[in-house]
């Protein structure tokens, strides 16, 4: 499945302190994720950030990497600042992808938040050791997910400091 991205009427962006202090560009978040739901929530939620965002989206680890290498198709797209990882992906699992970025020079300093429905105590324990930003239990239910995701992206957009993505 190719990436999305959301521009012109479909963009995420708003303005917020973090994105005002990296010279008024948008923060550039990656969603790696096989579940249209979970997108559809995600946009929700930036759409009502303080932030200005622009949220890209991919469905499997292999397309992930190739973003995130910026070849094939998206060679020229910006680096995200952020990334929102599901460990549970097709043709390569978010292990794999986080291990992956966290090896390689070019992409071990962009955040990884890890965005899963497990609570496996060492599924948390070797994200961590694997070098994940932070682990966050995906909960179940619409309002669930929004009380969850919403403070997550104030945190990360409004209040957290990113690094640059070049």
């Amino acid at each position: 499945m190719q990436s999305k991205s959301f521009s012109s009427e479909e963009d995420i962006r708003h303005s917020s302190p973090s994105a005002l202090l990296a010279h008024e560009r948008p923060v550039e978040i990656l969603l790696v994720n096989d579940s249209p739901a979970d997108l559809r929530l995600i946009q929700e939620v930036l759409k009502g950030a303080n932030g200005r965002t622009h949220l890209y989206a991919v469905w499997d680890g292999e397309e992930a990497l190739t973003f995130l290498r910026q070849e094939g198709p998206y060679a020229g797209v910006a680096r995200p600042h952020l990334i929102l990882l599901d460990l549970n992906l097709p043709r390569k699992n978010g292990w794999a992808v986080l291990t992956t970025i966290k090896s390689d020079p070019e992409l071990k300093r962009i955040p990884v938040v890890v965005f899963t429905t497990s609570e496996a105590e060492q599924d948390i324990r070797q994200v961590y050791e694997l070098g994940a930003n932070c682990y966050v239990h995906k909960p179940i239910g619409l309002e669930p997910f929004l009380r969850m995701v919403q403070p997550l992206m104030e945190l990360w957009l409004t209040h957290g400091r990113l690094p640059s993505a070049e």
